[in-house]
């Protein structure tokens, strides 16, 4: 063997050397990383079951709503408006003087609209004109009290001081109430379901050991019941005491419970 081919060889034998530790190198991080990865466990699978509780309660409304008001039709916008105010003020100072404070009533709505009347037919093609005979003012009033004994009391005085028509009086739940109500049923809602949960199982040797998750639904709010309307420019003086009385409201909760179950 000549100088030459030892020299060749061992550069070849260096060269192999150097690539083998390159090549080792660059795989320890990776077997480090996989050496430090935590062991994989799998999750005993749970055993549920999910239930709906529901909850109902009749309660009595403690709020009032009235609202009622003044139409008036004039020549003119002005005389229209004027004989509105005149007959809403009285109005007013009537209901107040049952009770009724001002943080109690407030302004509903107020219009004024032209009034028309259609005549005709003219010659030569019998056609119709539209004549302004005058102005019509609308002024609503609403009353909302806890007062729910004055309801028939404040129509009656309305009325007699110039309101001409009554739109409507509902009864609902005022909001502080209203979510005591909420949070009572909600607890006997869950229990419900539990109860419900409890009964299923026991047959088949089974009871609850916990609760995963528990989803409360919407509240079912009765909407205001409607005890009173009379037709605009109809309402008359009312020589007996009108009777306006409130009927109990049904409030109504569900909950739906996922229990963990397990043998007893």
């Amino acid at each position: 063997m000549t100088n030459k081919t030892t020299i060749i060889l061992a550069a070849l034998a260096a060269i192999a050397i150097v690539s083998t530790t390159i090549f080792t190198d660059m795989q320890t991080p990776s077997n480090k990383a996989y050496a430090q990865q935590a062991p994989y466990y799998f999750q005993q699978q749970q055993n549920t079951t999910s239930v709906t509780g529901t909850a109902t309660t009749s309660v009595s409304p403690d709020l009032v709503d009235i609202q009622l008001g003044v139409d008036t039709q004039a020549k003119t916008a002005q005389q229209a408006m004027s004989e509105n105010a005149q007959a809403m003020n009285a109005t007013i100072t009537a209901i107040q003087n049952l009770g009724i404070v001002s943080n109690e009533t407030g302004t509903k709505g107020f219009t004024i609209d032209p009034v028309y009347n259609q005549t005709g037919p003219y010659p030569p093609y019998n056609e119709y004109k539209n004549e302004l005979i005058g102005y019509k003012v609308s002024s609503t009033l609403l009353i909302e009290t806890t007062k729910l004994s004055l309801a028939g009391k404040i129509l009656d005085a309305a009325v007699g001081a110039g309101a001409n028509r009554v739109d409507s009086v509902s009864f609902s739940l005022s909001p502080a109430k209203q979510q005591s109500i909420q949070n009572n049923l909600i607890g006997q809602a869950v229990l419900n379901a539990q109860s419900k949960a409890e009964k299923a199982l026991a047959p088949l040797g089974q009871k609850i050991i916990g609760v995963k998750t528990v989803n409360l639904s919407e509240f079912n709010m009765p909407q205001p019941v409607q005890a009173y309307g009379m037709t605009a420019m109809n309402a008359a003086p009312m020589m007996a005491q009108t009777p306006i009385l409130a009927s109990n409201q049904e409030i109504t909760t569900t909950v739906n419970v996922i229990f963990l179950i397990g043998a007893q």
